[in-house]
């Protein structure tokens, strides 16, 4: 390995609460073309709301995020009064969370083919300090002698960070970081898991778009079925209460998320490689044209001026996703079916065929390594013809393949489930980002008589690790009553089903319950 560059050499990315209000906030629903179950969202600036006596409801939190390669940093105030416990359990009103500061800086694994454990670290090091102090800055503990006013009028409740499931060194520093400011201001603290805040985003969508607090429920209500989609895992999992999340299915060998990028890194030519690998494979394959260049056609072509092509050399030219050369599988027949293309190579779905012989294998399990397989074996054939308009082919059906394999599982379950009353699936984990994804899903639960059920996906910008999330799940259990003791320690594994043998979510050790309604605890 290369020796790490110093920190202040690095070019980490940020993206700032700014940009995210911008970008996000003010826009419409970017979701609205696949069912969403928030109909609500409009912007989520902040609003000043008061109680009938003029006195300010509610409390803000401050949350940390630094599971893998993100170190993220987010203020929140929270207006909703008091939520009333009913048998030790939150009610699902919503109330209004409002955002002061969100910010978030990914440590820069570009000369890398992954995410590289030291640099990330490293990051996390030289990065978190200087996101907490900004965020501070914010708070209502700083006095008017201070040189930046502060932002909110509401006293810090309590620390919120990522407990895990992730890599043990990058928690421990979001961890220690928690566990000093907890201390200093003698607040709670509160271990997140990272997997149940991804679950629970679309339900902050609907706080932070209840500015008047008209909302009367939490969207989507429980129990709604969750896929979590990410580098490192590939769960579907049947979300019955804020800390019961049953396994219905997971991989057995990778994760999607690192699928995609080793696939990318074996189709993609190097000129467009290029990290997020899984970002850049999606918009190679629908987001492109593909041209030959001769004497016809060179003054057409959008090509920098002094570029040199020769004749008949392929240029790739971006375009909007098209998505016209897909149709779903309207049978169970239809999924298993490998589909020839014209190079004469076909993908074989994963699990279309076990062990046994059988081409119905209903196992209720994802499998990502075979079809990871066969497509590094196409690649590394020895044919000198392996154009890029084969390669974009391979990239469009290594997608649908993938893509039609998730949404199997949830048609398995869907079908031969009786006790299932939810109408939701919530998908989230940074492969939710995938445009194409969406509209297989969608595309497919429609062909399957599945209209009813809703697609809830979080905006692109909250697929990926934030410390937004990290706030907003502590604030779900704190509204249930539980903090964190101050001796817990990072968790590099952690299962979210409460009948896993680690427990599920209230499994490890360090969990303080309160039966009392947001009082101070």
């Amino acid at each position: 390995m290369n020796a790490m560059e110093p920190a202040s050499d690095r070019r980490d990315k940020l993206v700032t609460y700014a940009n995210f209000a911008t970008e996000v906030l003010s826009r419409k629903a970017p979701w609205t073309t696949v069912r969403p179950c928030l109909t609500r969202w409009t912007d989520a600036r902040r609003s000043s709301s008061t109680s009938n006596s003029g006195k300010e409801e509610g409390y803000s939190a401050l949350a940390i995020e630094t599971s893998c390669d993100d170190t993220s940093v987010a203020l929140v105030e929270v207006r909703d009064g008091s939520p009333t416990l009913q048998n030790g359990t939150a009610t699902n009103d919503a109330p209004h969370l409002s955002v002061l500061f969100h910010e978030k800086v990914t440590a820069n694994n570009d000369e890398y083919t992954g995410i590289h454990p030291l640099v990330a670290l490293d990051s996390h090091r030289a990065n978190l300090a200087p996101l907490v102090q900004r965020a501070m800055k914010r708070l209502s503990l700083y006095n008017s002698e201070d040189t930046q006013p502060s932002n909110s009028s509401l006293p810090l409740k309590f620390v919120a960070v990522t407990r895990g499931p992730g890599m043990r060194s990058n928690l421990a520093v979001g961890l220690d970081t928690a566990k000093g400011i907890a201390v200093a201001l003698d607040k709670p603290l509160i271990g997140v898991h990272h997997m149940q805040a991804h679950a629970l985003t679309p339900r902050l969508l609907t706080a932070m778009a209840n500015k008047a607090q008209e909302s009367s429920q939490l969207e989507p209500a429980f129990p709604f079925l969750t896929v979590l989609v990410s580098g490192g895992h590939t769960m579907l999992l049947n979300s019955t209460s804020l800390t019961e999340h049953r396994t219905l299915a997971e991989t057995q060998d990778i994760a999607i998320g690192d699928f995609l990028d080793k696939a990318s890194r074996a189709i993609l030519p190097p000129e467009r490689l290029r990290p997020p690998f899984g970002k850049a494979l999606e918009e190679f394959a629908f987001c492109s044209q593909i041209r030959k260049v001769d004497e016809t056609t060179t003054e057409n072509l959008d090509i920098e001026k002094g570029s040199e092509y020769p004749l008949s050399e392929e240029v790739i030219q971006p375009s909007e996703p098209d998505y016209s050369d897909y149709s779903p599988p309207s049978r169970r027949q239809d999924e298993l079916e490998s589909r020839s293309t014209r190079w004469g190579w076909a993908l074989t779905p994963p699990l279309a065929e076990s062990k046994g012989g059988d081409k119905s294998s209903r196992r209720m399990v994802y499998s990502f390594a075979g079809l990871l397989t066969s497509i590094e074996r196409l690649v590394k054939r020895p044919d000198p013809l392996f154009s890029l308009r084969e390669r974009r082919d391979l990239a469009r059906e290594v997608q649908r393949v993938a893509f039609q394999h998730l949404a199997s599982r949830i048609l398995l379950y869907l079908e031969s489930s009786s006790t299932f009353t939810g109408d939701t699936v919530v998908v989230s984990g940074g492969v939710a980002s995938n445009s194409f994804l969406r509209h297989v899903l969608r595309s497919t639960l429609d062909a399957r008589s599945y209209q009813h059920i809703k697609l809830c996906f979080p905006p692109i910008e909250l697929c990926t690790d934030n410390a937004l999330m990290i706030a907003w799940a502590a604030i779900e259990m704190h509204r249930a009553g539980y903090t964190s003791s101050l001796d817990v320690g990072p968790i590099r594994k952690w299962s979210m089903d409460p009948k896993a043998a680690d427990g599920g979510i209230l499994g490890p050790a360090g969990w303080i319950k309160s039966n009392r309604n947001d009082g101070e605890n």
